[in-house]
């Protein structure tokens, strides 16, 4: 994939893998004389010190810092931002059931979810929010957080809008009541070709193995026979769906994972059940950005011999945590094992007390031309581990897939880049979209629309023009390769906004390097 592809989700990272949850607050008595030590100090400081001082937050910043200290994933949950935090995972929400951006400082709706409140009220794709009851929402500054705090609410609540359409002059008015909205960790499912289908999923939440069966069964009833998983960018989530997708493409009896700690007994996880992958070929796609449970999948497969690793050396995130409710207090999401692939592999990355240079170690391996060069990448002998099918594989930070794929470093591509980089094409394949949504509705499909669509001079003199505006410049030749690179981009970006994230991947595979080697290698 392009530069403007490939990120770090530090924050999404952050979410590890947990096993459980606890819901008994966090005992203390078992510290002893540390306890009273630090009562002592907080005590002090309550009724000595020379200014009045927030006493519960002093407490959890310290918290905070203590756990800090000791990895990158072991972090206290303020009780604000607690469900926040956990609904990512649960597979689920309240609200009217929109996904939205914030264009021109106004809420915009992208798409209404089909079935639900929004689309059952009449709320279409371009219109934008303009009142929230009786406040002006359009122009004040609005940000993402805010809208989704205006939005999102309990089940079966109400909430009038005013919307803005195009071509309509007068305001509309809306009362939607909040539903339960499902949030989908399998992104999109579609068949390449004949024989091969392509799932992608973004996160390990409550209902992705659910999810990801639906979407096996689906895809082979159209024909399937060869599989190209891709979790590049899925930063985690629950450990026992890892497990439960891992189990669908292994024979019985298989080791998935063990996992292992101070306080932890080794505890060993195998495949149970006849999965419904077993017997065909699947290739899985990682990079820089696939972390936590994604890196389970990747390592049993690739320890047990089964499948093709494709990309680049995945995040390397080999701890497990907890999560220990504090009551009103929030919650602390501790480290309590690492865990280990088939052959024994930890997989965790160096922490050498940084914790933003852990969490952005992408960009060093752009410096150090990992990215960019396979022969940049060096492993200890120490870290070596065989599989059973004398495959060579490493530990002690991330998956190194079986196919190296690196990122395109062309010079060729260097104004392209600049352009995507700078949102030029994304801004105006939206702007075009929002302009032409009844036009571009028209096609039908996203086939259809990728076959007869033009792109046009007019279409790429506006990019560049946009692109100059921001003093993005470029030779001819630049120019010649950008348009090349341009058209299946734009177009891919317009196909997601009319027909969903389905159209994005299908109309953007030609420029997919990593994809193009997993359908090479199905192929042969």
């Amino acid at each position: 994939m392009p530069v403007i592809y490939s990120a770090i989700l530090a924050a999404g990272v952050m979410f590890g893998i947990y096993i459980a949850k606890s819901n008994g607050i966090v005992a203390t008595e078992k510290s002893g004389d540390n306890s009273l030590f630090i009562n002592e100090v907080f005590s002090l400081i309550d009724e000595e010190y020379v200014d009045t001082v927030n006493m519960k937050d002093l407490q959890m910043r310290a918290i905070n810092n203590v756990l800090e200290s000791m990895d990158p994933h072991s972090e206290y949950i303020k009780p604000e931002i607690l469900n926040e935090v956990n609904e990512n995972l649960q597979g689920s929400f309240h609200g009217i059931g929109v996904s939205f951006r914030i264009e021109k400082d106004t809420i915009t709706i992208l798409n209404t979810i089909k079935g639900g409140p929004s689309e059952k009220v009449g709320l279409m794709a371009g219109d934008r929010i303009i009142y929230v009851g009786d406040s002006l929402v359009a122009g004040n500054k609005v940000t993402n957080k805010t809208a989704m705090s205006l939005l999102k609410g309990e089940r079966g609540t109400k909430i009038n809008v005013k919307i803005k359409r195009r071509g309509v002059d007068e305001l509309l008015g809306f009362t939607i009541t909040r539903d339960v909205i499902p949030t989908h960790s399998v992104d999109v499912a579609y068949m390449i070709d004949d024989e091969i289908g392509f799932i992608k999923m973004t996160k390990f939440s409550a209902t992705t193995h659910k999810e990801f069966v639906k979407a096996l069964k689906e895809l082979r009833s159209e024909g399937m026979t060869k599989l190209v998983l891709d979790l590049r960018g899925n930063t985690g989530g629950y450990l026992g769906e890892a497990v439960g997708i891992a189990d669908e493409m292994l024979k019985d009896n298989n080791l998935i994972v063990y996992t292992e700690g101070e306080h932890r007994d080794r505890s060993y996880i195998f495949s149970r059940h006849r999965g419904l992958w077993e017997d065909n070929d699947v290739a899985v796609l990682i990079d820089e950005g696939s972390a936590s449970a994604s890196e389970i999948v990747a390592g049993a497969l690739q320890d047990n011999d089964r499948g093709t690793i494709i990309g680049r050396r995945s995040f390397g995130k080999g701890l497990v945590q907890e999560q220990f409710d504090l009551g009103e207090n929030g919650a602390v999401r501790l480290t309590v094992a690492r865990y280990y692939t088939p052959t024994g592999r930890c997989i965790q990355k160096p922490f050498t007390g940084d914790k933003a240079e852990y969490l952005l170690e992408e960009y060093t391996r752009y410096e150090t031309g990992e990215m960019f060069n396979i022969d940049s990448i060096h492993f200890a002998d120490s870290l070596k581990y065989i599989t059973p099918g004398g495959r060579t594989v490493y530990g002690g930070g991330g998956i190194m897939p079986d196919i190296y794929v690196p990122l395109e470093n062309d010079s060729t591509r260097y104004f392209f880049n600049k352009m995507a980089n700078a949102g030029i094409l994304f801004q105006y394949a939206f702007d075009y979209a929002d302009s032409h949504r009844n036009e571009l509705l028209k096609y039908g499909d996203a086939a259809t629309f990728n076959k007869k669509f033009v792109f046009s001079d007019a279409m790429f003199n506006e990019m560049i023009r946009r692109a100059e505006d921001k003093r993005i410049k470029g030779t001819d030749a630049d120019k010649t390769k950008a348009r090349e690179l341009a058209e299946p981009l734009f177009k891919a970006y317009i196909a997601r906004d009319i027909f969903g994230d389905e159209a994005f991947y299908m109309l953007y595979e030609p420029l997919d390097d990593i994809l193009q080697e997993a359908i090479s290698v199905l192929r042969k």
